[in-house]
């Protein structure tokens, strides 16, 4: 297994570039690591063929990324992901999924998704950046071959929150650190969850379910939905003090940034995407499914979202998709931070936790030709952006994480792997 891993990270390395980009001197790069996803865009063969070279990476800003859980990488048709960091910056959150062939060409042909167990198998693996040990707390005690979304339990160190899928039904489910006592939170509700997420205090959780959004106690006791009047309302994420959630309202690929008080009051909507569909395509190739959710986040400090709406071009320019930002007060208006060349899409933003820089993707035209997804960060004082990857055509760089506090990686994450 080490073997094959070693060699597959050979021929990936060759995609990587020499050095993380890096602005000419004196100007300041973010000194927080980022962990992120890279995969191949435009080889032949659909989905799978791409997806199935995702391999999650750690980028120290100046430095040359490193590939994270390379073991994980154990077979043909596997792939690994960055999901998030615990909040001490210490450990990573890695998915590791694996689909067969044949039920990739299924979905090819029949352009859905097939989650059978022997077909597919996703599992989280928490690992340690000092010893590059990754544990895989979704196999203690299984309840799926489906396992996503952990998240550290906010206030609970020992706690983890995840979505495991029960008989075709999505659900979310509570868990000790070491994957132990594995909980049903939706009890014997039969609806489809997903965007899972617990309040900063740790004792309430939400997510949205057959696209509604439901609040409950952490236990999963006293579940009660948010009534928005709209058929399709997705990814409720908490406000930093608790006091509110973010998600989005409307219809199907016509959806908006809105706030509701977290007892389901004071529903508003705070920002328009003006067309866009808030779905970031990250193939070069057919995709049946359409590619990947890009969704509004809040500021670090909970008093402003950001999120990503179309601006139309004019006279013939190509429409691009921009950075914005809103304030939650009553009244505010949306403020434009990105002005870009036509066909630029920004995508997955997400705020430093010093709240000094704005990560984010974008899919733009490339010095040599072509178009490339790499990450970028803008600084929010002055506007000034820093290219963070430096990916060549048909490679894409996706859903970066800021480190949430330095923990340098120990002697087995400092350089990249050999075959």
């Amino acid at each position: 297994m080490r073997r094959f891993a070693g060699i597959l990270y050979a021929l990936f390395a060759a995609a990587l570039p020499a050095r993380a980009a890096q602005p000419e001197s004196p100007v300041a790069i973010p000194s927080r690591a980022v962990g992120y996803t890279q995969h191949a865009t435009a080889l032949p063969g659909g989905r799978l063929a791409n997806v199935a070279t995702g391999r999650a990476m750690l980028l120290v800003p100046g430095s040359r990324p490193v590939m994270l859980a390379v073991d994980l990488i154990d077979k043909p048709g596997s792939w690994t992901q960055f999901v998030g960091w615990f909040p001490d910056g210490k450990t990573a959150i890695i998915g590791r999924a694996w689909e067969s062939e044949a039920n990739a060409r299924f979905e090819e042909e029949h352009k859905t998704f097939r989650f059978r167990a022997g077909d597919w198998l996703y599992d989280t693996h928490l690992l340690d950046l000092a010893t590059g040990r990754a544990d895989n707390v979704t196999a203690v005690e299984r309840v799926s071959f489906f396992n996503t979304g952990v998240f550290p339990w906010p206030g609970d160190p020992n706690r983890l929150g995840f979505t495991a899928l029960i008989d075709g039904i999505s659900k979310p489910f509570a868990m000790d650190r070491d994957g132990r006592h594995k909980t049903d939170l939706a009890r014997d509700s039969t609806g489809f969850s997903y965007g899972f997420s617990g309040s900063p205090d740790g004792k309430r959780i939400a997510y949205h379910e057959n696209y509604q959004v439901w609040l409950a106690d952490a236990d999963g006791a006293n579940r009660a939905k948010i009534d928005t009047g709209h058929p399709f309302n997705f990814a409720p994420t908490w406000s930093p003090d608790g006091q509110w959630l973010l998600f989005v309202s409307g219809e199907h690929y016509d959806c908006h940034p809105h706030i509701v008080r977290a007892d389901g009051t004071g529903l508003r909507k705070i920002g328009d995407r003006n067309g866009y569909r808030g779905v970031m395509e990250f193939l070069d190739v057919p995709d049946f499914h359409g590619g990947s959710s890009d969704v509004p986040v809040w500021s670090h400090d909970g008093l402003k979202v950001y999120f990503t709406a179309r601006v139309a071009g004019r006279d013939g320019v190509r429409d691009t998709v921009e950075l914005f930002g809103v304030g939650i007060g009553a009244g505010e208006t949306p403020a434009r931070l990105t002005t870009s060349s036509p066909s630029t899409l920004h995508y997955h933003p997400r705020p430093s936790p010093d709240g000094a820089w704005l990560l984010y993707g974008s899919h733009r035209d490339a010095p040599g030709g072509g178009r490339v997804r790499n990450l970028f960060a803008r600084r929010l004082a002055d506007g000034l952006e820093v290219q963070l990857t430096d990916l060549p055509l048909g490679q894409a760089a996706m859903h970066g994480h800021w480190q949430p506090e330095h923990a340098p990686p120990g002697p087995g994450l400092s350089a990249p792997p050999g075959p």
